[in-house]
């Protein structure tokens, strides 16, 4: 009976809205353009449909009874939230008004995304973001579930429903306090911490991994002492002297720190990826292209 009844209201919505408005089955009539017994025969139909009257006469004009009020109110309801929808779709389908949802590395909050969003919001100022940082693994979730459009991330997925273009190329650094023995070096390999304790992010970052792959490669197991979500933090707990690390070269170092090369030099893929099976709103596509005329690995 329910879902009967909202059948037959949906048809129906501005109808209803109106009459609790003006009152009037002529002027209701004439804003629907259709004919005034068209609008009778409707509300006779919803009348059945509820089992009592939705209207009484009113003089030249009608007014809503308690039940006509309580559908006339839900009619409002929703079509307030159909008009919202629809100006939304319209949006999404702009390629200048619609929304992108970007998921990346903390790390690339500090400047690289900034910079970027900047640039592009530059020639599309109504285009609105929203922003998701967590782990490389976490950001592929978020995209197989379809809560990103675009992300940002290292290394680049190996998943065939996922497309990629590498955006960048970062060196990778040991990163060490200024006191350490190491810290007067130009190249460092990475056997020779083969002994001290290190510092990284956690399972499921891109770093992590390449951190392990690098001290495997060595001939040893690294002695994780601290492990962190944010390359700030890794930074921070090497300052303080409770390891070493590796991490990309970073923009503008921190005063006690210093970064060496790797020997020999070893660089992470910074990705740009997009679901390879989806179809991109307009918005996303545009984003996407500018991002990848922006590529910095050419």
């Amino acid at each position: 009976m329910n879902e009967s009844l909202a059948a037959s209201i949906a048809p129906r919505l501005e109808m209803l809205r109106l009459l609790a408005t003006e009152g009037n089955v002529t002027r209701v009539a004439a804003q629907m353009d259709v004919p005034q017994p068209t609008v009778s025969r409707w509300l006779a139909a919803l009348s059945t449909e509820v089992g009592a009257p939705v209207v009484v006469r009113d003089g030249r004009g009608v007014q809503l009874t308690r039940a006509g009020h309580l559908l006339a109110a839900a009619a409002a309801s929703a079509m307030t939230a159909l008009e919202t929808g629809t100006r939304q779709v319209l949006e999404e389908i702009d390629p200048d008004r619609g929304r992108v949802v970007l998921g990346f590395l903390h790390m690339l909050g500090r400047s690289l995304v900034p910079e970027l969003l900047r640039a592009y919001r530059f020639t599309h100022p109504q285009v609105r973001f929203g922003l998701r940082q967590s782990s490389r693994a976490e950001i592929i979730a978020w995209m197989e579930s379809g809560e990103v459009d675009l992300a940002l991330y290292s290394p680049p997925p190996t998943a065939p429903d996922l497309a990629w273009v590498p955006v960048q190329e970062q060196e990778l650094k040991l990163v060490l306090p200024d006191t350490h023995k190491l810290a007067n070096r130009t190249e460092v390999e990475v056997a020779e911490v083969a002994n001290e304790d290190i510092v990284g992010l956690e399972h499921g970052f891109g770093m992590r991994q390449i951190t392990d792959d690098l001290c495997e490669a060595a001939g040893f197991s690294p002695r994780m002492a601290f492990e962190g979500q944010e390359s700030d933090t890794v930074r921070g707990l090497v300052l303080s002297g409770l390891g070493v690390a590796v991490l990309p070269e970073a923009e503008l170092l921190t005063p006690g720190l210093v970064e060496i090369s790797l020997r020999p030099r070893v660089h992470r893929t910074l990705a740009l990826v997009w679901p390879a099976h989806d179809q991109l709103s307009p918005a996303v596509r545009s984003f996407r292209d500018f991002s990848l005329s922006q590529r910095t690995d050419r």
